[in-house]
């Protein structure tokens, strides 16, 4: 049976009992509070490959700091990226934040598929969402989560990492999405993947949709959806090195376009110079497609170490910052640097921000 054929010959009554089960007992988010399509659209952005209970701190300080669209666009990227750092996929602050500066310039908030289609990062799923859930177009969208359930409601056999499975997907989702109620409709569908109808051990006996879905009556519920295996990460070996002048410590700013990119960290790469280095250890750190491993070198900077980079080197900016500031809200620090700081004993973590924060930053001699 196709998908389109399926959602045609879905119950009223599994529709009704998902949206009742929905209803009742969805999960207390602060997104699920509001009707803003800014605080609707950071949600969506943060929640890609990041699990919620992750997500929910980030978002409410990012709200705090960011509490319109205006506010995020007027904001300096460095502030942005710090406000943004220990959530990972940084080129989702960097494109969020762009988009904003875009957004900002309309005279509304844009609300439909095609209007948020037009805006800088913004892709289908994430237009989907917006435009259901704070708009209430009848709009679908597919997820992972939304990917999983609809692999097993409709039982669709193609592969979910390539363009047939995609488009089933799709489909699916276009033709089962509800009229009356999108927005509730898509959320039931990813509260329902991400509580009930998980990747492991679904619980089926429990579902509010189970008379309908054909991968159970078929007994195929744990080969949906059809997966391709993905492929190994690349392990990447750098080394890093962590020099302290006193009571402050050099950091250089990623360019832009690399990983990581507009966020500070120990330099990696150096060239380091003079015999005043030691190994301090080492950090394993897992991306989605990289596995880094980094050798920490720590020295003071005196005449017996010291470091040096050619003009194509990684990074925009180099500052002696003082490590007092480390906490200041202006200082962006990725997770990896933040491991590379604690191999060298610096808990960047716990230090507290001084009054004048990255400002206090002493010129080299």
């Amino acid at each position: 049976m196709s998908a389109a054929t399926f959602a045609h010959t879905l119950a009223f009554s599994a529709r009704k009992a998902l949206l009742a089960w929905f209803r009742g007992y969805k999960r207390d988010l602060p997104w699920r509070r509001t009707s803003d399509p800014y605080a609707i659209w950071l949600s969506e952005v943060m929640l890609q490959q990041t699990r919620v209970e992750t997500v929910v701190p980030y978002f409410e300080r990012f709200l705090a700091e960011f509490p319109t669209v205006g506010d995020l666009a007027r904001a300096p990227r460095e502030r942005v990226l710090a406000a943004w750092a220990g959530l990972g996929y940084y080129r989702r602050a960097r494109m969020l934040h762009d988009a904003s500066m875009q957004i900002a310039q309309m005279p509304a908030f844009p609300g439909t598929v095609d209007e948020l289609l037009q805006v800088h990062g913004i892709g289908p799923y994430t237009a989907g969402a917006v435009a259901s859930i704070a708009f209430g177009e009848v709009a679908p969208l597919v997820d992972g989560n939304v990917q999983r359930v609809l692999s097993r409601l409709c039982n669709l056999d193609g592969d979910m990492r390539g363009s047939a499975g995609t488009k089933q997907a799709w489909t699916a989702a276009k033709e089962l999405v509800d009229e009356q109620s999108p927005g509730d409709w898509n959320q039931a569908l990813m509260e329902l993947g991400a509580r009930i109808c998980t990747p492991t051990s679904p619980s089926c006996g429990i579902c509010p949709v189970r008379a309908e879905c054909k991968a159970l009556a078929a007994d195929v519920v744990a080969l949906r959806p059809v997966m391709s295996p993905k492929k190994r990460p690349k392990t990447e070996a750098l080394e890093a090195s962590v020099l302290q002048d006193g009571s402050f410590l050099w950091l250089g700013r990623r360019r832009e376009s690399l990983r990581f990119g507009g966020l500070w960290e120990p330099p990696v790469g150096a060239e380091r110079e003079g015999e005043g280095w030691r190994l301090a250890g080492e950090v394993r750190h897992v991306l989605t497609h990289r596995v880094l491993e980094v050798r920490v070198y720590q020295g003071e900077s005196t005449e017996s170490a010291c470091w040096s980079f050619d003009a194509a080197s990684d990074y925009e900016e180099l500052r002696l910052v003082a490590v007092a500031s480390l906490g200041a809200a202006e200082i962006g620090l990725s997770t990896l640097a933040k491991k590379v700081l604690a191999v060298a004993g610096i808990d960047a973590r716990r230090v507290r921000p001084r009054t004048r924060g990255l400002n206090e930053v002493r010129s080299p001699d």
